[in-house]
Parts: C-alpha cells; sequence; structure tokens
C-alpha cells in the first residue's frame, strides 16, 4: 500500500517509462523479474506498482532490441529464474534515456511551477 495515502499508479506511467526504470534497476546488477518489480516498488516507496503483465513484454522487448540479456539461475529461494543484466547497449541507452527524462521533468515543470 503506497505509504503517502495516494492509490498505487500503475497504468499512468509516460510511455517508455518502464523501460527506464527497468534498466536503471538492473545497472546495479542481474536481477530476476519479481527482484525488478519489487525494488521498482520499494524504491518509490510502493507508488509505482509494476504488474507482471506490463513487466515480462517489457523485459522481452528490451532484450530484443539488445539492450539487457539473460542467463538462468537459482533465485534466493533455490528455484531456476530468468536473470537479466544491462549490455553494453543498454548502459548507453540508459544514459540516453535518463537525459530525456531530465528534459521532460524541467519542461513539465516550467509548465506546473512557473517562476514568479
Amino acid at each position: 500500500m503506497p505509504k503517502r495515502g495516494a492509490p498505487p499508479m500503475q497504468g499512468d506511467m509516460l510511455q517508455g517509462t518502464l523501460d527506464l526504470l527497468i534498466l536503471k534497476t538492473i545497472a546495479i546488477g542481474p536481477a530476476h523479474g519479481h527482484t525488478i518489480a519489487h525494488a521498482i516498488e520499494r524504491r518509490s516507496d510502493d507508488v509505482l506498482q509494476v504488474e507482471h503483465g506490463s513487466l515480462y513484454p517489457a523485459l522481452h522487448r528490451l532484450e530484443n532490441r539488445g539492450w539487457i540479456s539473460s542467463f538462468w539461475g537459482t533465485s534466493e529461494n533455490n528455484r531456476r529464474a530468468r536473470y537479466y543484466r544491462l549490455t553494453p547497449k543498454g548502459r548507453a541507452q540508459l544514459a540516453e534515456q535518463t537525459s530525456r527524462w531530465d528534459q521532460i521533468v524541467r519542461a513539465v515543470n516550467a509548465i506546473l511551477r512557473p517562476a514568479d
């Protein structure tokens, strides 16, 4: 449950935002899908909820683009799981998308919070 009293954002994210969040999450190190979703939720104070129906298509899309790669490993609870890691191409894309995100945030803030 969100800590700030607002309902979690599920389908309201800007298109492409999930890709950016996934790339940033696995830039720290390889992770499997459940861990990626949980990390995004935890780091956003549970404001951003990642549904598996959105996460796995995004992971496949990122892998098809060559931004991430996957391998099989053993999860914390001793189960076989598919892990995802950032590729060099993905690291470059993360930097590019982060810069673009910063531009978007500045532009939206210029409209929402104009200097008086």
